[in-house]
């Protein structure tokens, strides 16, 4: 580890609650006692149950606590982020209670990824213990984790009465691989390699060292570009052509979990891996066979569409939505894997819209250009096809060739409209689009059009920023984009009379409150209750606004919540409670519009209240409620 980096882990340490606000000195006089400690994947963090030895922090990466349940399994009790705690089950005796064992399971703790952890024992606690915030923090941590653990525990209890153990539901990596898994050693010659494969029927040959650990994996398809159609002189071996950055997943990820891994690398084949070595593999046709819902293939039909067949591709990407609401998947789970499929489809739609244009004769992109999405699809918010939000921006040019350049990118904003509306988007009734002038242009013409909104404090302009800033970069250069991205925060910054006019209209379109009996609030007109109007959007509206504050310009809801956090905007706490309203209303929205879906009636956000049941209604007033708390407290930000 270098300075810095030791530098930035102080720095977390110093912000973290058990430390906050405590001078340099007595900082560093805590610290001679604490033990910084780095582990890299996989590898077992060797956490002793002795209380005197006290809690660990995870300052960067991520842990799994495991126990050994009764079949000699390690089964995932609780999964572990950076600024988290762990070691709670010994506070016990910190407190004085007698030290007993809480039962004969064994516990280990395993690195995710490679991580860094402090171990802090009860001597540094106890001289913070008389600390008011510390002790509220740590009882806060505690009745977090009880909260998750019964959370936990209640879900795995009704899954497995509903599905029982042989559902797909419930089935782990370890039930789908095919083990033991064919390997070679890095030294194998390819002609070798090429006759296992055709031995045993298969397309892919793991390579691993003598300690069975991963080294590399090798297809057919490498085989075909790198040795038939390459240039080598000697016979080349496995390591000269095989792929060094694989994917895997733990043999006890669960059925969506691997079926997530797929969807979002848009791999083939995953080596399944228990600690560092590889004890089997996970393929597309496994789960075909495990579960043939016919839809495994999507990533293929995408990438393999050409404009004529576009459609079809909707089709699949709705059966595998079928099948994750089927399978009663996390909705943020749903959502994060449907993204990943609509933005292949998106990708896809531009990367045929540019050849579409050279084929016509109109030649390639003169300049480095990007796309970017907005609205809910930009915010990971869309699990069926909607409208289209989308802008374009193009790299500043020489006068001589500015007229062409226009010219070109016209013709690409129409032809990637013409495209996606192929692939079933249908056209946005608000012409936010590429196709139209004003959402696509050079960098120096959105610095000009960011300035002019800012100028111009309409309502119209308000909505437009509102739309603008929930951006998410989809396809071109990468340097241009971040060239864009500072673009928009140096205008942000020189506009913060823009963000106070975007953040008074919060005020205006309050959340309703909800001091009365449900029933009684919504009367007449209001027994209708719109779950994008008075839920989603100002929850990202507000979260968009914060971020902005805070330095924040891309990000989804999620990614926008985490990052509020990680920078002490928003309390653990409250960020919590956030989240769940967040999950309340994206189910909400997605089981109520799939109903719709289902019977071929059209498609609203809005929730007849009549139509549900109490608890449902009890549901959406919490929700509501959090809400309204989140603009409230940006109201007394300004």
């Amino acid at each position: 580890m270098n300075v810095h980096e030791q530098k930035e882990l102080m720095e977390k340490v110093h912000n973290q609650p058990l430390f906050k606000g405590v001078s340099n000195e007595t900082f560093l006089q805590l610290m001679d006692d604490c033990e910084l400690q780095y582990y890299r994947k996989s590898e077992k963090i060797p956490y002793s149950k002795h209380p005197h030895e006290g809690l660990l922090l995870i300052l960067k990466g991520s842990a799994e606590v495991l126990v050994e349940a009764e079949n000699g399994r390690w089964e995932v009790l609780e999964v572990l982020q950076e600024g988290e705690l762990f070691g709670f089950s010994t506070l016990a005796y910190f407190l004085g209670e007698p030290d007993e064992p809480v039962g004969q399971h064994e516990v280990e703790v395993e690195a995710v990824n490679h991580s860094y952890c402090l171990q802090i024992p009860y001597s540094v606690i106890r001289r913070r213990w008389e600390d008011e915030f510390v002790r509220d923090y740590m009882l806060r941590q505690v009745a977090l984790r009880l909260r998750e653990i019964y959370s936990s525990l209640a879900e795995q209890v009704k899954l497995t009465g509903e599905w029982g153990e042989s559902e797909p539901f419930v089935r782990r990596a370890q039930d789908l691989m095919q083990a033991p898994a064919f390997t070679v050693d890095e030294d194998e010659t390819v002609q070798n390699i090429a006759r296992k494969m055709v031995d045993h029927s298969i397309g892919t040959m793991l390579v691993v060292d003598k300690k069975e650990h991963l080294l590399g994996i090798v297809t057919e398809k490498d085989i075909v570009e790198r040795v038939v159609a390459g240039t080598f002189t000697i016979p080349p071996k496995a390591k000269d052509i095989m792929t060094n950055k694989v994917y895997t997943v733990s043999r006890h990820d669960y059925y969506y979990e691997v079926l997530s891994m797929f969807y979002t690398t848009g791999v083939k084949n995953l080596p399944v891996v228990e600690g560092e070595k590889v004890v089997g593999i996970v393929t597309l046709s496994n789960l075909i066979a495990k579960r043939n819902r016919g839809a495994m293939g999507v990533i293929k039909k995408i990438e393999d569409s050409s404009f004529e067949n576009l459609p079809q591709v909707k089709h699949a990407i709705y059966d595998v939505l079928s099948s994750l609401i089927h399978d009663e998947i996390s909705t943020i789970q749903t959502l994060k894997i449907i993204t990943k499929l609509y933005d292949r489809l998106a990708y896809h739609c531009v990367n045929l819209a540019v050849k579409s244009l050279e084929q016509k004769g109109k030649g390639t992109p003169p300049v480095p250009f990007c796309l970017y999405q907005m609205g809910s699809g930009a915010r990971g918010e869309q699990f069926m096809l909607t409208d289209q939000d989308h802008f374009l921006v193009y790299a500043d040019s020489e006068k001589d060739n500015k007229g062409k350049i226009k010219q070109y990118f016209l013709l690409l904003g129409q032809e990637i409209v013409h495209h996606l509306e192929q692939a079933g988007y249908a056209l946005c009734k608000g012409k936010m689009m590429s196709s139209e002038q004003v959402w696509r242009g050079s960098l120096l013409e959105w610095k000009r059009r960011l300035h002019l909104w800012a100028l111009k404090l309409k309502d119209e302009h308000i909505l437009l920023g509102h739309n603008f800033l929930s951006f998410r970069f989809l396809y071109g250069n990468h340097s241009l984009n971040g060239q864009f991205v500072d673009l928009v925060q140096g205008q942000l910054e020189k506009s913060r009379t823009f963000i106070y006019y975007m953040a008074q209209q919060e005020r205006e379109k309050l959340v309703p409150q909800f001091d009365q009996p449900f029933g009684i609030l919504f009367k007449g007109k209001r027994q209708i209750i719109d779950i994008k109007k008075h839920a989603l959007f100002p929850l990202h509206h507000c979260l968009q606004i914060l971020g902005v504050h805070n330095g924040l310009i891309e990000g989804t809801t999620i990614e926008l919540l985490n990052e509020l956090v990680k920078k002490g905007e928003l309390s653990e706490g409250f960020a919590d409670d956030l989240h769940h309203a967040y999950e309340v209303a994206l189910r909400t929205r997605i089981q109520m519009s799939w109903r719709k879906h289902l019977r071929n009636e059209e498609i609203t956000t809005e929730i007849k209240l009549s139509s549900i049941r109490t608890w449902e209604k009890d549901e959406l007033i919490t929700m509501l409620k959090t809400v309204r708390s989140l603009q409230f407290y940006l109201l007394s930000k300004l």
